[in-house]
Protein backbone atom coordinates (compact mmCIF):
# COMPACT_ATOMS: atom_id res chain seq x y z
CA UNK A 1 0.00 0.00 0.00
CA UNK A 2 3.11 2.32 -0.21
CA UNK A 3 3.16 5.03 -3.11
CA UNK A 4 5.80 7.33 -4.65
CA UNK A 5 5.47 10.42 -1.88
CA UNK A 6 5.86 13.49 -3.55
CA UNK A 7 6.36 16.07 -0.42
CA UNK A 8 7.85 13.36 1.95
CA UNK A 9 8.56 16.28 4.53
CA UNK A 10 4.21 17.06 5.04
CA UNK A 11 3.28 15.53 7.94
CA UNK A 12 0.28 13.02 7.70
CA UNK A 13 -1.62 12.49 10.22
CA UNK A 14 -3.89 9.03 8.65
CA UNK A 15 -0.52 7.19 9.11
CA UNK A 16 -0.38 7.90 12.55
CA UNK A 17 -3.84 6.71 13.52
CA UNK A 18 -4.26 2.77 14.42
CA UNK A 19 -5.55 1.19 11.26
CA UNK A 20 -8.78 -0.49 13.20
CA UNK A 21 -9.62 3.61 14.24
CA UNK A 22 -9.66 4.70 10.34
CA UNK A 23 -11.65 1.11 9.57
CA UNK A 24 -14.06 1.83 12.70
CA UNK A 25 -14.91 5.31 11.86
CA UNK A 26 -15.61 5.07 7.92
CA UNK A 27 -18.15 1.83 8.89
CA UNK A 28 -20.91 3.16 9.87
CA UNK A 29 -21.22 6.11 7.25
CA UNK A 30 -20.73 3.35 4.30
CA UNK A 31 -23.52 1.19 5.39
CA UNK A 32 -25.53 3.92 6.45
CA UNK A 33 -24.72 5.67 2.59
CA UNK A 34 -26.24 2.67 1.11
CA UNK A 35 -29.82 3.67 2.38
CA UNK A 36 -29.50 7.33 1.32
CA UNK A 37 -31.28 8.48 -1.91
CA UNK A 38 -30.58 12.07 -2.18
CA UNK A 39 -27.55 13.95 -3.70
CA UNK A 40 -26.29 15.97 -0.81
CA UNK A 41 -25.76 13.72 1.54
CA UNK A 42 -23.00 11.49 -0.08
CA UNK A 43 -21.53 15.00 -1.83
CA UNK A 44 -20.99 16.21 1.78
CA UNK A 45 -19.13 12.79 2.80
CA UNK A 46 -17.51 12.92 -0.70
CA UNK A 47 -16.06 16.04 0.47
CA UNK A 48 -15.11 15.88 3.70
CA UNK A 49 -13.17 12.27 3.02
CA UNK A 50 -11.09 14.61 0.27
CA UNK A 51 -10.26 16.89 2.89
CA UNK A 52 -9.43 14.35 4.81
CA UNK A 53 -7.48 12.64 2.38
CA UNK A 54 -6.02 15.96 0.92
CA UNK A 55 -4.70 16.91 4.59
CA UNK A 56 -3.94 13.80 6.36
CA UNK A 57 -2.43 10.94 3.98
CA UNK A 58 0.83 11.49 1.62
CA UNK A 59 0.70 13.40 -1.21
CA UNK A 60 1.44 10.84 -4.13
CA UNK A 61 0.55 10.41 -7.89
CA UNK A 62 -1.93 7.54 -6.91
CA UNK A 63 -3.80 9.49 -4.70
CA UNK A 64 -4.07 12.53 -7.21
CA UNK A 65 -5.18 9.59 -10.11
CA UNK A 66 -7.66 8.34 -7.48
CA UNK A 67 -9.13 11.76 -6.69
CA UNK A 68 -8.81 13.71 -9.88
CA UNK A 69 -9.63 11.39 -12.24
CA UNK A 70 -10.99 7.97 -11.05
CA UNK A 71 -13.46 8.92 -8.88
CA UNK A 72 -14.98 11.86 -10.96
CA UNK A 73 -15.19 9.58 -13.74
CA UNK A 74 -16.95 6.77 -11.70
CA UNK A 75 -19.22 9.44 -10.64
CA UNK A 76 -20.38 10.25 -14.04
CA UNK A 77 -20.01 6.86 -15.90
CA UNK A 78 -22.52 5.10 -12.99
CA UNK A 79 -24.41 8.91 -13.02
CA UNK A 80 -24.98 8.56 -16.48
CA UNK A 81 -25.60 4.55 -17.13
CA UNK A 82 -28.32 4.27 -13.96
CA UNK A 83 -30.06 7.40 -15.08
CA UNK A 84 -30.44 5.31 -18.81
CA UNK A 85 -31.98 2.78 -16.74
CA UNK A 86 -34.22 4.50 -14.56
CA UNK A 87 -38.30 3.83 -14.95
CA UNK A 88 -39.14 6.31 -17.45
CA UNK A 89 -42.29 6.69 -15.18
CA UNK A 90 -40.74 8.36 -12.21
CA UNK A 91 -41.73 11.46 -14.66
CA UNK A 92 -39.38 14.79 -14.90
CA UNK A 93 -39.06 17.03 -17.72
CA UNK A 94 -37.02 15.81 -20.90
CA UNK A 95 -33.20 16.70 -20.88
CA UNK A 96 -32.74 14.35 -23.98
CA UNK A 97 -34.95 13.16 -26.50
CA UNK A 98 -34.51 10.51 -29.15
CA UNK A 99 -37.70 9.34 -30.74
CA UNK A 100 -39.59 8.05 -28.04
CA UNK A 101 -37.31 7.68 -25.42
CA UNK A 102 -36.36 10.65 -22.99
CA UNK A 103 -33.79 11.21 -20.22
CA UNK A 104 -35.60 13.25 -17.92
CA UNK A 105 -33.90 14.93 -15.20
CA UNK A 106 -35.47 13.45 -12.69
CA UNK A 107 -33.58 10.25 -14.13
CA UNK A 108 -30.42 12.02 -13.88
CA UNK A 109 -30.85 12.89 -10.27
CA UNK A 110 -31.54 9.33 -9.52
CA UNK A 111 -28.79 8.50 -11.60
CA UNK A 112 -26.35 10.53 -10.17
CA UNK A 113 -27.30 10.54 -6.58
CA UNK A 114 -26.24 6.31 -7.14
CA UNK A 115 -23.36 7.81 -8.42
CA UNK A 116 -22.39 10.06 -5.68
CA UNK A 117 -23.31 7.45 -3.26
CA UNK A 118 -20.66 4.89 -4.69
CA UNK A 119 -17.97 7.30 -4.87
CA UNK A 120 -18.37 8.59 -1.67
CA UNK A 121 -17.98 5.01 -0.19
CA UNK A 122 -15.23 4.54 -2.57
CA UNK A 123 -13.39 7.68 -1.20
CA UNK A 124 -14.28 6.87 2.72
CA UNK A 125 -12.98 3.32 2.02
CA UNK A 126 -9.47 5.27 0.93
CA UNK A 127 -8.86 6.85 4.54
CA UNK A 128 -7.89 3.52 5.43
CA UNK A 129 -6.68 1.84 2.22
CA UNK A 130 -4.60 4.49 0.96
CA UNK A 131 -2.72 5.03 4.77
CA UNK A 132 -2.31 1.44 5.70
CA UNK A 133 -0.20 -1.45 5.28
CA UNK A 134 -0.99 -4.81 4.88
CA UNK A 135 1.38 -5.45 7.91
CA UNK A 136 -0.08 -2.88 10.44
CA UNK A 137 -3.50 -4.30 9.90
CA UNK A 138 -2.60 -8.10 10.84
CA UNK A 139 -1.02 -6.63 13.50
CA UNK A 140 -4.06 -4.44 14.89
CA UNK A 141 -6.35 -7.43 14.16
CA UNK A 142 -4.48 -9.88 15.68
CA UNK A 143 -3.82 -7.53 19.14
CA UNK A 144 -6.93 -5.75 19.45
CA UNK A 145 -9.74 -7.89 17.63
CA UNK A 146 -8.32 -10.99 18.63
CA UNK A 147 -8.04 -12.58 15.44
CA UNK A 148 -6.04 -15.87 15.63
CA UNK A 149 -2.57 -14.96 14.16
CA UNK A 150 -2.58 -18.30 12.62
CA UNK A 151 -5.23 -16.67 10.49
CA UNK A 152 -3.78 -13.28 10.08
CA UNK A 153 -0.16 -14.02 9.50
CA UNK A 154 -0.63 -16.99 7.17
CA UNK A 155 -2.77 -14.25 5.46
CA UNK A 156 -0.79 -11.94 5.37
CA UNK A 157 1.91 -14.85 3.66
CA UNK A 158 -0.57 -15.38 1.15
CA UNK A 159 -0.56 -11.64 0.46
CA UNK A 160 2.99 -11.13 0.25
CA UNK A 161 2.64 -13.76 -2.72
CA UNK A 162 1.31 -11.25 -4.86
CA UNK A 163 3.97 -8.92 -6.08
CA UNK A 164 6.56 -11.94 -5.32
CA UNK A 165 4.53 -13.47 -8.75
CA UNK A 166 5.01 -10.11 -10.04
CA UNK A 167 8.76 -10.00 -9.90
CA UNK A 168 9.15 -13.44 -10.89
CA UNK A 169 6.95 -12.86 -14.28
CA UNK A 170 9.41 -10.28 -14.75
CA UNK A 171 12.07 -11.90 -14.47
CA UNK A 172 10.68 -14.83 -16.20
CA UNK A 173 9.95 -12.75 -19.35
CA UNK A 174 13.69 -11.17 -19.30
CA UNK A 175 15.41 -14.20 -19.65
CA UNK A 176 12.77 -15.51 -22.37
CA UNK A 177 14.00 -12.39 -24.45
CA UNK A 178 17.52 -12.93 -23.56
CA UNK A 179 17.13 -16.27 -25.08
CA UNK A 180 15.55 -14.93 -28.22
CA UNK A 181 12.08 -16.75 -27.73
CA UNK A 182 9.42 -15.22 -29.33
CA UNK A 183 5.92 -16.45 -30.36
CA UNK A 184 2.16 -15.24 -30.13
CA UNK A 185 1.19 -13.87 -26.35
CA UNK A 186 -0.46 -17.42 -26.31
CA UNK A 187 2.55 -19.08 -26.32
CA UNK A 188 4.17 -16.56 -23.94
CA UNK A 189 1.89 -17.09 -21.50
CA UNK A 190 1.67 -21.10 -21.48
CA UNK A 191 5.83 -20.61 -21.40
CA UNK A 192 5.81 -19.01 -18.29
CA UNK A 193 3.39 -21.15 -16.50
CA UNK A 194 5.84 -24.00 -15.26
CA UNK A 195 8.89 -21.62 -14.44
CA UNK A 196 6.37 -19.59 -12.49
CA UNK A 197 4.64 -22.87 -10.62
CA UNK A 198 8.10 -24.04 -10.14
CA UNK A 199 9.07 -20.77 -8.55
CA UNK A 200 5.81 -20.61 -6.62
CA UNK A 201 6.71 -24.09 -5.27
CA UNK A 202 10.11 -22.96 -3.99
CA UNK A 203 9.05 -19.85 -2.20
CA UNK A 204 6.29 -21.91 -0.71
CA UNK A 205 8.92 -24.35 0.72
CA UNK A 206 10.92 -21.66 1.71
CA UNK A 207 8.31 -19.84 3.74
CA UNK A 208 7.06 -23.06 5.11
CA UNK A 209 10.28 -23.87 6.44
CA UNK A 210 10.87 -20.37 8.22
CA UNK A 211 7.08 -20.64 10.09
CA UNK A 212 7.89 -24.34 11.32
CA UNK A 213 11.81 -23.21 12.55
CA UNK A 214 9.97 -20.14 14.27
CA UNK A 215 7.00 -22.90 15.95
CA UNK A 216 4.73 -21.40 14.14
CA UNK A 217 1.36 -22.24 15.56
CA UNK A 218 2.82 -24.06 18.39
CA UNK A 219 1.19 -22.01 20.71
CA UNK A 220 -2.07 -20.42 21.20
CA UNK A 221 -0.43 -16.83 21.20
CA UNK A 222 3.18 -15.61 19.99
CA UNK A 223 4.71 -12.44 21.21
CA UNK A 224 4.45 -9.14 18.96
CA UNK A 225 8.12 -7.49 17.87
CA UNK A 226 5.92 -4.74 16.96
CA UNK A 227 2.57 -3.53 18.69
CA UNK A 228 0.12 -1.64 17.02
CA UNK A 229 -1.23 0.64 19.83
CA UNK A 230 -4.82 1.96 20.61
CA UNK A 231 -3.91 5.30 21.61
CA UNK A 232 -6.19 7.95 23.31
CA UNK A 233 -6.03 10.01 19.22
CA UNK A 234 -7.40 6.82 17.93
CA UNK A 235 -10.37 7.33 20.07
CA UNK A 236 -11.16 10.69 19.75
CA UNK A 237 -10.75 10.44 15.69
CA UNK A 238 -13.27 7.79 15.61
CA UNK A 239 -15.64 9.27 18.56
CA UNK A 240 -15.28 12.90 15.82
CA UNK A 241 -16.18 11.30 12.89
CA UNK A 242 -19.03 9.30 14.13
CA UNK A 243 -20.59 12.88 15.27
CA UNK A 244 -19.86 14.62 12.01
CA UNK A 245 -21.53 11.86 10.42
CA UNK A 246 -24.63 11.59 12.74
CA UNK A 247 -24.43 15.51 12.17
CA UNK A 248 -24.62 15.19 8.34
CA UNK A 249 -27.46 12.73 8.30
CA UNK A 250 -29.60 14.77 10.15
CA UNK A 251 -28.46 18.73 8.79
CA UNK A 252 -28.01 17.79 5.41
Amino acid sequence: MTAVTLSPARPAFLLGLNPLAKIAAAIPAMIALVFVRDLATPATFLVVAYVLLVCGAPLSARLFVLLGAVVPLAVVVVGLGFAVWVDPSIGGHPVVRVGDWALTDAALSVGFATGLRLAAIMALAFLGGLTTGGTDLVRALVQHLRVPYRIGYAALAAIRFVPRFGRELEVIRQAHRVRGVGGFAPTRWIRTVVPLLAGAIRHAERVALAMDARAFGAHADRTERRVVPWRRRDTVFVLAFWLLSAAVFVLV
